[in-house]
């Protein structure tokens, strides 16, 4: 069985199902899941049954497309309903979710308290604080994410699990809705983990981690504006912007890790802003596929989502969320217009802005622990010239040339082989000199680094959206050419900072958890290293965080006390957000051109005082 055959299950209910497990069934919990993951299932409507043995069958229930309710899941077996294999089949199955991309807006938001509005209409009144059920809601939310990072992926089975739910489910019902989300992010990346999904990477779970625990962590500090900020909305607000002249770019497919599959287009007004038209429901890839050639929900338009990509729409009564996403209203009104080439005005303004200040505006909105509420876009638009491919590590990637002599390394967006990415980027890397006007998205790393999601067509005529549409040897400027290995560039990744130093501490705790991480031993080697190269704030945070992991206090007789997990989650965290935000400032300072060209090798060292 496999848990995306499986309807997705609230929060609420996988919580409530293991609380109510008996402690030994609890220890059972993560081997009956396991076995339930072999077992041969069936959906008919909405109910999906899982055949348990020759003759238990475990259905469940999910009108909507949900299970809502406990009682929707139910057991043949002779101990049900206070059988382990209801709270199995929940674990196993993905967890609920409000689809990513809500295209207008419902309902409005609950009104806040009284008081909330109170200080709206008197400047005098002293700025809103959480309430006292919000800062229980993020305590019990720090706890369930220090206890992630006690264990480890390897010890947070489903029990640890159900205690994020919980704490997600509570902090959703008491307005924090962005601490939620990334304790359910948590969730998935812990289940992904555990059962060896090849998309799981270990630096997502850090980023999910330091998410929750440092919103979490500023629940109860923050007032006003910050605490708005810090709790979220359920729903992205969409406000009028009047009459809007679209011109479409590119159409890319968008695959989740919740199952969840569409596309989203990506249009320009005549000012240069970016707007996108979504459609993504649960469904996965096949979905995603199925998607762009279905007709845009805007207005009266009958345009495809891949015809809108290059063609234009004229707007009326448009409504636009913060982040950029047309709302799809009753009011909305659209009609079929003219686009225009990339080469052509308005379009053609996007591709001169010079590529460090794009960088350096996609790094404000694609930071890891950037507000949700922020706009701005993680997209870059180069004119690059082709070298070939480069070998890394995880694989081969397409190197390129930009304006200021800057190499940039281009990687696929997806690697499902159902979608295009990576055989047009194989396709591209067998034809060196070729020049391109390309669209990527910023990939955080120490030297420039996008993922690649439209290019114009190698022959010059019309664009290529590489999530979609593939590319023939015939479309190559010599169809008989191989790929091409680039050579070294000397001005392009040389050693790494002695800040992975502390990455790495950082992400070993999360698989292993605490106790591995304090058995490494002296770190003394390692701070002397990271001080000599200006670091000495990484090298202090490094020494906290293994000497958090390694302590252990006894009582008068010599019994070991428990262990301080929360003094360790606070020493985490703060080694999580300061390595990101200093990798993210190197990432800004590789965008800028390199004196002399690609050919000069930097050799200036990293200091402290560039984060």
């Amino acid at each position: 069985m496999n848990d995306d055959r499986l309807p997705p299950v609230a929060p609420e209910v996988t919580a409530t199902l293991v609380e109510d497990l008996s402690p030994r069934l609890r220890k059972r919990l993560d081997a009956a899941v396991t076995k339930l993951g072999t077992r041969p299932t069936h959906r008919d409507g909405d109910t999906t049954t899982i055949e348990v043995d020759d003759e238990t069958r475990l259905r469940l229930h999910a009108p909507g497309g949900v299970v809502a309710q406990a009682e929707d899941i139910t057991c043949g077996c002779l101990l049900a309903p206070a059988c382990v294999h209801r709270a199995a089949a929940a674990c196993a199955a993905p967890t609920a979710d409000p689809a990513p991309e809500p295209t207008e807006q419902l309902t409005p938001e609950p009104p806040g308290p009284a008081s909330a509005k109170a200080r709206a209409t008197d400047p005098a009144a002293p700025p809103e604080t959480a309430s006292p059920a919000q800062r229980a809601a993020a305590d019990a939310l720090w706890a369930a994410g220090a206890a992630v990072l006690e264990a480890g992926v390897d010890g947070a089975g489903a029990v640890t699990q159900s205690a994020l739910l919980r704490a997600a489910h509570t902090a959703r019902l008491h307005h924090l809705p962005r601490a939620a989300g990334a304790a359910l992010s948590v969730v998935t990346l812990l289940r992904g983990a555990r059962a060896g999904d090849p998309s799981y990477r270990t630096a997502d779970l850090v980023t999910a981690l330091a998410e929750l625990l440092g919103t979490a962590r500023r629940v109860g500090a923050a007032s006003g504006a910050e605490l708005a900020a810090v709790r979220g909305r359920v729903r992205r607000p969409y406000s009028p912007d009047g009459s809007l002249r679209l011109y479409g770019l590119f159409t890319e497919p968008v695959v989740t890790d919740s199952g969840h599959g569409g596309v989203r287009t990506w249009v320009a007004g005549a000012d240069g802003r970016l707007f996108t038209v979504g459609d993504v429901a649960p469904g996965g890839v096949g979905r995603a596929l199925g998607v762009a050639d279905r007709a845009v929900r805007l207005g009266d338009s009958a345009l495809t989502h891949r015809e809108l990509g290059r063609a234009g729409l004229a707007v009326s009564g448009a409504t636009v969320s913060p982040d950029g996403r047309l709302g799809a209203g009753k009011g909305v009104k659209a009609v079929t217009a003219r686009g225009a080439a990339w080469t052509e005005p308005p379009l053609a303004a996007l591709w001169e802005t010079p590529p460090s200040e794009q960088a350096a505006r996609a790094l404000r909105s694609s930071s890891r622990y950037a507000d949700p509420e922020g706009g701005g876009s993680d997209l870059l638009f180069l004119d690059v010239e082709l070298l070939g491919a480069v070998r890394e590590p995880g694989g081969i990637c397409l190197l390129a040339l930009c304006e200021g002599g800057v190499p940039v390394r281009l990687t696929a967006a997806d690697d499902d082989p159902a979608l295009a990415h990576r055989d047009n980027l194989a396709l591209l890397a067998a034809a060196p000199g070729t020049r391109l006007r390309i669209i990527g998205r910023l990939a955080p790393a120490p030297h420039p680094r996008l993922t690649l999601l439209a290019c114009s067509h190698p022959t010059g005529e019309g664009t290529i959206d590489l999530g979609l549409d593939r590319l023939r040897r015939a479309d190559l400027p010599d169809p008989a050419a191989r790929v091409h290995l680039a050579p070294p560039q000397p001005g392009g990744p040389g050693a790494p900072s002695p800040l992975y130093l502390l990455e790495r501490r950082v992400e070993q705790t999360v698989p292993a958890g605490r106790a591995a991480l304090g058995m490494l031993g002296d770190v003394t080697a390692e701070t002397r290293r990271i001080r000599r190269a200006g670091l000495p704030t990484a090298a202090a945070l490094l020494t906290a965080l293994c000497a958090s992991a390694a302590q252990r206090d006894r009582d008068l007789f010599g019994r070991l006390l428990p262990a301080d997990t929360d003094g360790f989650a606070a020493h985490w965290l703060a080694a999580a957000r300061y390595t990101a935000a200093v990798s993210e400032s190197l990432c800004s300072a590789a965008w800028n051109p390199t004196p002399g060209g690609p050919a000069a090798v930097s050799s200036v060292p990293v200091h402290e005082a560039a984060g």
